[in-house]
C-alpha cells in the first residue's frame, strides 16, 4: 500500500487486461483499476474502488552487500516470506527496457513466483523496495526512491513518457566483418523517423557518436528525458554512410 487506496505492485506480475482484485489479510477481496503501468522499470499501480489497508511509510535503507533482506508476499491470501542476503549493490542503471532505477540491488534468495511485487526490508524493519524477478530468475530489487519518483507520475498521468522513433528495427551484422547495426523494418508514416527521411533498408551504425551493437541499445536511450531531444544518427544506405539528425518524439499510448 504505497498510499491510502494507491497500491503499488510488479507490472509483469499484472494481466494485460481484465479485472484485478487485491486480496487483504482474513482474504477480504477489494476490487481495483490498474491506475498506471510502467514495464521499463517493472513499477504497476492500482487503484482500489473501495478503502482498505494502511499506507507503508518507507525509511528508504541503503543496501549493503551481505546484509539481511527479508521479501514479504502473499499466496493465496497467506502471508509468505523468503530471507536472503544483498548480493549486489551499486549505483543508478537503466533497464533492458529504457527504465531509469536509482540503484541496482540483487538479492541472494529462492523466491516463488508468487511473491514478485513484493515488500523487501532489512533486518531494522526498513523498507528497501520491491522484489521483482530479472532474467534468469535473479531477484532484483526497485529502490523506493524509484518506486516515489515512478508511482507519483503514474498517478497524475498514468503513464510514463518515453522516446519514440517510429522505426521497426533489427539487429544486422554488416559486412562479415564482425561490425554491427539496426536495420530498419518499418517506418511509421507519421513518427520521427518518417520526418527524418529515413527509409526501409537503412541501417544505423551510431547514435550520438557511439556505435550501435544492437536496438537495445538504442531503446536504453528513450527515456523520458529523451523526448524532444535531436539525435544524429550514423546511417548506412546503399553502401554509403551519412549522417542525419533526427528529432525523439513521444512514444503514442497505445
Amino acid at each position: 500500500m504505497w498510499r491510502p487506496g494507491l497500491i503499488v505492485t510488479a507490472e509483469d506480475a499484472l494481466p494485460d487486461e481484465g479485472d484485478v482484485t487485491v486480496t487483504f489479510a482474513g482474504n477480504e477481496g477489494v476490487a481495483a483499476t490498474i491506475a498506471g503501468r510502467d514495464p521499463t522499470t517493472a513499477i504497476a499501480l492500482l487503484r482500489l474502488e473501495a478503502a482498505g489497508g494502511a499506507a507503508v511509510s518507507p525509511t528508504p535503507a541503503p543496501a549493503a552487500i551481505g546484509a539481511l533482506a527479508l521479501v514479504v508476499g502473499a499466496e493465496h491470501g497467506e502471508p509468505t516470506a523468503a530471507l536472503g542476503i544483498v548480493a549486489r549493490a551499486t549505483g543508478a542503471w537503466r533497464s533492458m527496457r529504457g527504465g531509469e532505477i536509482d540503484a541496482r540491488i540483487e538479492l541472494d534468495v529462492s523466491l516463488r513466483r508468487s511473491a514478485e511485487g513484493g515488500l523487501v526490508v532489512d533486518a531494522a524493519g526498513d523498507v528497501v523496495g520491491m522484489a521483482v524477478f530479472g532474467p534468469r530468475r535473479r531477484v532484483l530489487v526497485i529502490p523506493t526512491a524509484t518506486i516515489e519518483r515512478v508511482a507519483q507520475t503514474l498517478d497524475r498521468h498514468g503513464r510514463i513518457a518515453r522516446g519514440y522513433l517510429g522505426l521497426g528495427l533489427h539487429a544486422v551484422t554488416l559486412d562479415g566483418a564482425g561490425d554491427a547495426g539496426a536495420m530498419v523494418l518499418s517506418v511509421d508514416p507519421r513518427g520521427p523517423g518518417a520526418a527524418a527521411g529515413m527509409l526501409q533498408g537503412d541501417i544505423i551504425v551510431a547514435w550520438n557518436g557511439d556505435q550501435v551493437r544492437h536496438p537495445r541499445s538504442l531503446l536504453r536511450s528513450l527515456g523520458p528525458a529523451s523526448v524532444g531531444k535531436i539525435a544524429t544518427l550514423g546511417v548506412r544506405r546503399a553502401g554509403e554512410t551519412r549522417e542525419m539528425k533526427l528529432t525523439i518524439g513521444e512514444r503514442p499510448a497505445d
